[in-house]
């Protein structure tokens, strides 16, 4: 059956059609299924929740625009930077559901800017504690929350924003054809989910958009990503399982995963491993993708502490241009944590649940050009080098011109300075190169 807003109340312009969304999506619940058309316009409206066997249909020219006041945004359990943990509720939430699907032309607009502009706020003081009303009670809600580990999003004060559109422990969802965009943190998120297909998505964000991820699959299995357009404020595409011991505990990999025929514009990375890892990420293929201006391209990042096994990684048939760094793998990760917490040391430590690796990993077919910071980083553990890395027919190029630092490559703490913008390569076990030309700097490798 099909049903529309107006029929449950709703109104577009600044109308508040909280009541109208929950009436309609209840019907649809109650009826065993059904389709919510959203019709050209501006609709206003607070949360919103997804149950089974709904589709919602937004019309070219629809725009679901959530208002931004916090306090509407009441505590739900969720993973906020790879920790189950409770959260601000996602703008656009399903958990435990399943046969969801979102299509058309229109948009969901998270009206971030007044989002970002408190994030940025508390970071700039830097605020450290709980402030606010629903601050307390997510800090009440949270006991041990100053140990949790955190990505730099504010874990700290507990001013946990929430993602635009998450599918908590979903199955059989189908997102196609819509834009996501203003997202008040990481834009679409589902975490435990099993068959998704992502395709055709556009999901824009400011380039200087605090925190405000692109696609985040995490802990998920089977997911195809493809024909997506992705230009945000923080990493395009990235494939996350859970930090430290709340990660290893959940034990949820994210695996099988394609991505394919994606453009990445603005954005710290194009396809992303990490930083979250602990349950471990194997057997993912990305091809035939376009990262223009990235600052990186293929990024893996993670760090001591993070934990997770990290396999099985082709990227095929690339094209990157302008960016930082077109291949970036870190194991010295630095955000969220500080030199003197000691996960940054060049000595061997010892090797425990908690020590991230990172082996097979295949990178073929890959154009990369105007390279500003250098021509590629990788970085692996003294006691987890990374292992059995092959890349093949590659063509890399730097801008010389360039008076970006080849520190800027990716975002570490520990490691020595270089000059030169070669394919940096630090505690990497037998790496086998075929085919690739670097182009631009003195020396094309710098071991060390």
């Amino acid at each position: 059956m099909t049903y529309n807003l107006e029929s449950f109340g709703g109104a577009g312009g600044n109308y508040d059609n909280s009541n109208a969304f929950a009436s309609a999506l209840h019907a649809i619940k109650d009826s065993g299924g059904g389709v919510l058309k959203i019709g050209k316009g501006v609709w206003r409206t607070g949360p919103i929740e997804l149950f089974s066997g709904t589709t919602l249909d937004l019309d070219e020219g629809a725009v679901i625009s959530f208002i931004p006041e916090p306090e509407r945004y009441t505590p739900v359990w969720t993973r906020w930077e790879g920790v189950e943990c409770y959260g601000m509720r996602p703008c656009v939430f399903a958990s435990g559901q399943e046969n969801i699907q979102i299509t058309g032309k229109g948009a969901i607009d998270g009206s971030g800017e007044a989002w970002w502009k408190i994030a940025s706020e508390k970071k700039g003081r830097p605020q450290t504690t709980p402030e606010t009303p629903i601050e307390f009670e997510l800090a009440r809600l949270n006991p041990g929350f100053e140990k949790q580990p955190g990505g730099g999003g504010g874990r700290a004060c507990q001013f946990l924003r929430p993602p635009l559109l998450q599918l908590f422990n979903c199955k059989k969802i189908t997102l196609k054809d819509f834009t996501l965009r203003n997202s008040p943190f990481w834009t679409l998120h589902p975490v435990f989910c099993t068959n998704l297909v992502l395709s055709g998505l556009k999901v824009f964000n400011p380039h200087d958009a605090p925190n405000t991820d692109g696609i985040d699959i995490d802990s998920c299995e089977d997911v195809l990503i493809e024909n997506c357009n992705v230009s945000v404020g923080d990493d395009g595409i990235a494939l996350k399982s859970g930090s430290g011991e709340d990660g290893i505990k959940a034990a949820k990999p994210t695996c099988r995963v394609i991505i394919r025929g994606c453009t990445v514009g603005d954005g710290h990375g194009g396809i992303v491993i990490g930083s979250e890892t602990a349950a471990g990420i194997h057997n993912v293929l990305a091809e035939n993708c376009v990262f223009k201006g990235t600052d990186r391209g293929i990024r893996i990042k993670t760090r001591r502490g993070r934990g997770g096994k990290i396999r099985d990684l082709e990227f095929k048939n690339l094209v990157m241009e302008n960016n930082l760094c077109p291949l970036a793998v870190n194991m010295f990760y630095r955000c969220g944590a500080k030199l003197e917490d000691g996960l940054f040391t060049q000595e061997t430590l010892p090797v425990n649940d908690a020590t991230p690796s990172i082996k097979n990993l295949t990178i073929t077919n890959i154009k990369a050009s105007g390279c500003r910071a250098s021509a590629g980083f990788i970085a692996g553990l003294p006691e987890a080098p990374v292992e059995n890395l092959r890349i093949a027919n590659c063509e890399f190029s730097t801008d010389e011109n360039s008076r970006v630092s080849p520190a800027e490559s990716e975002m570490y703490l520990g490691l020595d300075e270089v000059d030169e913008k070669s394919v940096r390569l630090i505690n990497v076990k037998n790496p086998a190169f075929e085919g690739v030309k670097v182009t631009g700097p003195g020396r094309a490798f710098i071991y060390g």
